[in-house]
């Protein structure tokens, strides 16, 4: 199948065409990313392989299909930059890839924990300028603290898995309890609950319109003072702005993400010799206590392997009109 590629990157272009060598469909990289601008570069491009920022509306959707586009193939997990009604609609199918490594994103998020406990990022830059004052990085032993995971999938559960392995507790919520959490001895509560006793806080649910700013001003009421909050998933389950505002009362004590909610004008970009915009996400970065990193927690060469490799396992099976299994509808 001739595919268009979007939003392609040196890394992506190595790994898609190393999965695709033995299948042999033709791919065209473009370096843009899918929008209603840019998507008429997909036309005769029976599908088109999108990324996390792609703009996959209904107006983009549009031009596809009057292009000859059939099938929307994404190389991510999260679909919502996609609107599936309207793909529907336009008789588009399309596709995911429903995990992918799920270990890269939990390990980052443990990285990302002892780095803000131990002021490793800031330990370091002292070392290099030669200060070797321990003056400002006194961390906790994790050991005996209660860890709060929010979204018990696959991801959660070794989040739980590798933190059971430090001697911490573990509260969860989801809407679906998983049985391998609670064999670690994980306790399922409410989130107010999982608010009020968690020293720790570390988001793996999916964005849904119920789990849009789940952290909002009413949450940071409820959570325990000081508290370290991850976010390793969608930017948008974190209202940034009341985030900013529990910093500066020190209601959190600690903020770690590797997601933001307006990333699609920063992520995978060199910005360095530009003014960023974003006066909320400067903000954020002038915070001694906040570590940011630039959606990366998926980035191993595992995750990247595993992602092509579903990819055109996907294109292969809708081309051949075989059932699919991750297809995703309206």
């Amino acid at each position: 199948m001739k595919v268009a590629v979007f939003s392609t990157k040196a890394y992506d272009r190595l790994f898609l065409s190393a999965a695709n060598s033995p299948i042999q469909h033709e791919l065209v990289f473009f370096e843009p990313r899918l929008n209603r601008d840019t998507a008429i570069l997909a036309a005769e491009f029976p599908a088109v392989c999108v990324f996390v920022h792609d703009q996959v509306d209904a107006p983009t959707l549009e031009i596809l299909a009057s292009g000859g586009t059939r099938l929307v193939v994404l190389r991510c997990a999260g679909f919502n930059n996609v609107d599936l009604q309207a793909a529907a609609d336009l008789g588009i199918t399309v596709v995911r890839v429903p995990a992918y490594s799920p270990y890269g994103v939990a390990e980052h998020a443990v990285g990302l924990i002892l780095s803000l406990n131990r002021k490793i990022h800031r330990a370091y830059n002292r070392v290099r300028e030669s200060n070797f004052s321990l003056d400002g990085l006194l961390g906790f032993n994790l050991h005996e603290r209660t860890v709060g995971i929010v979204g018990t999938g696959k991801i959660g559960l070794i989040l739980g898995q590798i933190m059971k392995g430090f001697g911490c507790h573990l509260l969860a919520y989801d809407v679906y309890r998983n049985p391998e959490l609670e064999a670690l001895g994980g306790k399922y509560v409410e989130l107010p609950e999982l608010f009020a006793n968690s020293d720790i806080i570390s988001l793996h649910c999916p964005l849904t319109p119920e789990t849009h700013h789940l952290i909002n001003t009413e949450a940071i009421k409820q959570i325990k003072p000081g508290v370290m909050l991850i976010n390793t998933s969608r930017g948008a389950l974190i209202d940034t702005q009341a985030v900013i505002e529990g910093l500066k009362s020190g209601k959190i004590g600690y903020l770690g993400v590797d997601v933001y909610e307006q990333e699609s004008e920063l992520f995978f970009e060199d910005l360095s010799g530009e003014i960023i915009q974003d006066d909320i996400f400067q903000r954020l970065t002038t915070f001694p206590n906040v570590l940011i990193t630039g959606h990366q927690a998926f980035f191993t060469a595992e995750a990247l392997y595993n992602i092509a490799e579903t990819t055109f396992a996907n294109i292969t099976d809708v081309e051949q009109g075989h059932f699919c299994a991750n297809e995703i509808r309206a």
